[in-house]
C-alpha cells in the first residue's frame, strides 16, 4: 500500500485506449481545478499516485468533452504500468527534480561522464523518471563517436547493473551479433540451432529491430513465443542447450529496450551506444565468448575497412574490460543476404536452410556455416580449421533442423510464418549486369511497406549482384499487409529508380520505353502493374 499525498485532489481513472508507445501520457480538462492549483501545463512531468502504485507521466491538456470534471484519462502505458481498473481513485504532485538531467546537459557540451553518472542516468531511465524527449537528448549527446572507451565501458557496466544478470555455473557460454545494416542477414536462428546440436550452450536473447526492417527478435516471433520469462528462459536452455528469445522480456539490461524505442524513432543507432547495447545484453544473459559479426559495405552500416577496425577494436577492448572474450568476424556488406527482408519473409530463408530445400539461399547458408564454423573452433570443439566442415554435417545431416524444432517446440510450439496478401513486382526494363545494390534504400523499402511492425511485410530479392537480367525479369517483390503501404513502398520506388543498378553492354531496342524518366543504367517500373496493385490483392 503507497500512503496517498496529503491535501492533492482525487481524481477518478479512465482509460482513453490512446497508445502511446512505451511513455505514459496521462490527460486532464484544460478547466481541471489540479491544474490551476498545482500548475500543471501541458507536456508537464507529473507523478501520479494510486493506492498500490506510482509513476512519472507526461501531461496532455484536453479542451474539450473527452473527460468528465473529476475525470483523469491515461494513455495504454500508464493504465498497465499502474494496474489501474476504473474510476479507481488516482492522485497527483510535482516529482522531484530528476538530478542526472545534468549530466545529460553536460554530455550535449561535450563533458566526459562518470561511471556513477552513466549509472545515475541508466537508472533514471529505468525507474521512468525521463520522458521521450530526455531519452532523445540523451542519445543525440552520445551518438557521432561522442563516447570514448572509457565511457562505453562504463555505459555498458550501468546498463548491465540496471537489470537481472544470468549465471548458467558453466566455463561457458557463447553467443553472437550481427552489427546490422545488411537486409536480410539473419544467420543466429542457423547457428544457433548448428551450436546446440553441436553440444555447445547458446542462451541466445535478440533485440526487435531498431533501424532496419527485422530483428531477430521479430523474426523467430513469426514461428515461435519469443516473450519468455526468465525462468522459461532457463528452462528452454536446461532442456535443449538454447533459446532464441526476446530480450526485453526477460529485463536483461532493460535500459537498452528503452533506448532502442526512440532510437527508432531517430533512426540512430551510434557506435558507443551500439557497443553498450550489444554487450550489456550478452554480458547479463551469462555470457562468456561471443563473436561479433562486421559486415562492410558501401551501403552498409560500416562502410570501410578502416571503420571497421575502429570499431572491432572498442569492442574487443570493452570486452576486456568487462570479462568477455570478443572476437570479431568482416564479412560482405555489399548486397542484401538471402531472399527476403522483413520478418516473415526472413524466416521462410532461415526454415529453407535448416530444412536442406534445395531452393534455400545459399549466400545465408554459407554466411551461418561460417560463423557457426568459426564459434566452434573459438570454444574448442573442432580443431582450427575443421569448424566449417564440422558446421556443415550438422546442417545437412538433419541434426540442426531437428535441434531448432526442439528450441521452438520449447519455447511454446512451433508456426509457420503467414504471407502478406498485397504484392508489387519491379521489373528489369533490358538486358543488362546487375552492378549494385543499395542496402539502406531497400531497408527503407521494406519498413515503408510495413515491417517490422507487419511480420508478413518486406521485400523479396530476385537478383544478386554480377547476375545478368533480361527485360520483363523480376528484380524484387514488395509484399505489403495493406494496400495503402504498399503505395508507400511503390512511390518511394518510383523515387529511387536506383535501388537496384544494371549496366547494359548494349544500346537498348528502338522502342518506347516502360518508364519515360528512367535513364540508362537504371531499373524501370511496369507502370500498368503499379496501377493494377493499387486498387486489388495483386498476387502471382
Amino acid at each position: 500500500m503507497i500512503s496517498t499525498p496529503e491535501r492533492a485532489t482525487t481524481l477518478q481513472a479512465r482509460r482513453l485506449g490512446i497508445d502511446t508507445r512505451q511513455e505514459p501520457i496521462i490527460y486532464l480538462r484544460a478547466d481541471s481545478p489540479v491544474c490551476r492549483s498545482e500548475g500543471f501545463s501541458a507536456l508537464s512531468r507529473v507523478l501520479v499516485h494510486t493506492e498500490h502504485c506510482k509513476i512519472i507521466a507526461t501531461l496532455n491538456i484536453i479542451t474539450g468533452e473527452m473527460l468528465r470534471r473529476g475525470q483523469i484519462g491515461f494513455s495504454e502505458s500508464a493504465w498497465l504500468r499502474l494496474q489501474l481498473n476504473a474510476d479507481d481513485n488516482v492522485w497527483l504532485t510535482h516529482p522531484r527534480p530528476v538530478q542526472s538531467l545534468s549530466h545529460v546537459r553536460a554530455k550535449v557540451y561535450g563533458h566526459s561522464l562518470s561511471k556513477q553518472q552513466f549509472q545515475e542516468i541508466i537508472n533514471d531511465i529505468v525507474d521512468g523518471r525521463y520522458a521521450d524527449v530526455h531519452i532523445a537528448a540523451f542519445i543525440t549527446a552520445c551518438g557521432d563517436d561522442k563516447l570514448d572507451d572509457a565511457e562505453i565501458i562504463a555505459l555498458t557496466q550501468a546498463m548491465i547493473d540496471s537489470g537481472s544478470r544470468i549465471d548458467w555455473g558453466q566455463p561457458m557460454v557463447i553467443d553472437k551479433h550481427c552489427v546490422g545494416g545488411l537486409p536480410g542477414n539473419r544467420t543466429t536462428p542457423i547457428v544457433v540451432a548448428i551450436l546446440a546440436a553441436s553440444g555447445l550452450t547458446m542462451p541466445k536473447t535478440s533485440s526487435r529491430a531498431i533501424t532496419s526492417p527485422a530483428g531477430t527478435a521479430d523474426t523467430m516471433e513469426t514461428m515461435t513465443e519469443v516473450s519468455l520469462t526468465l525462468e522459461q528462459m532457463k528452462q528452454v536452455v536446461k532442456q535443449e542447450g538454447a533459446c532464441l528469445a526476446w530480450g526485453g522480456s526477460v529485463r536483461l539490461s532493460p535500459s537498452d529496450d528503452i533506448l532502442i524505442q526512440v532510437e527508432r524513432a531517430l533512426d540512430i543507432d551510434s557506435e558507443g551506444q551500439l557497443i553498450a547495447s550489444v554487450l550489456s545484453k550478452k554480458i547479463a544473459a551469462g555470457a562468456t565468448h561471443v563473436l561479433i559479426d562486421i559486415p562492410v559495405g558501401p551501403t552498409a552500416k560500416v562502410r570501410s575497412q578502416k571503420a571497421a577496425d575502429k570499431l572491432a577494436a572498442s569492442f574487443i577492448k570493452v570486452g576486456e574490460q568487462l570479462g568477455i572474450k570478443i572476437q570479431i568476424l568482416y564479412t560482405d556488406g555489399s548486397q542484401p543476404v538471402g531472399n527476403g527482408i522483413g520478418p516473415a519473409l526472413e524466416a521462410k530463408d532461415v526454415l529453407a536452410v535448416l530444412q536442406n530445400d534445395t531452393d534455400a539461399p545459399q549466400d545465408l547458408k554459407q554466411r551461418a556455416l561460417t560463423m557457426a564454423g568459426t564459434m566452434l573452433e573459438m570454444a574448442g570443439v573442432v580443431e582450427p580449421g575443421r569448424g566449417i566442415e564440422k558446421a556443415t554435417v550438422v546442417l545437412e545431416s538433419g541434426l540442426a533442423w531437428g535441434k531448432f524444432c526442439a528450441i521452438c517446440n520449447a519455447q511454446g510450439g512451433m508456426k509457420q510464418p503467414d504471407e502478406a496478401p498485397y504484392l508489387f513486382k519491379l521489373m528489369a526494363d533490358k538486358t543488362g549486369t546487375v552492378t549494385q545494390v543499395d542496402n539502406r534504400q531497400l531497408a527503407q523499402v521494406a519498413k515503408l511497406a510495413g515491417a517490422p511492425l507487419d511480420p508478413t511485410a518486406g521485400v523479396e530479392i530476385h537478383v544478386k549482384l554480377g547476375q545478368t537480367v533480361y527485360p520483363h525479369e523480376p528484380l524484387l517483390t514488395i509484399h505489403a499487409e495493406s494496400s495503402g503501404e504498399l503505395n508507400y513502398a511503390v512511390d518511394y520506388l518510383e523515387s529511387h529508380p536506383d535501388i537496384i543498378s544494371l549496366r547494359s553492354d548494349e544500346e537498348l531496342p528502338d522502342e518506347e520505353p516502360l518508364n519515360e524518366e528512367v535513364s540508362d543504367g537504371e531499373i524501370a517500373l511496369e507502370e500498368r502493374l503499379a496501377k493494377e496493385c493499387r486498387h486489388e490483392n495483386y498476387t502471382d
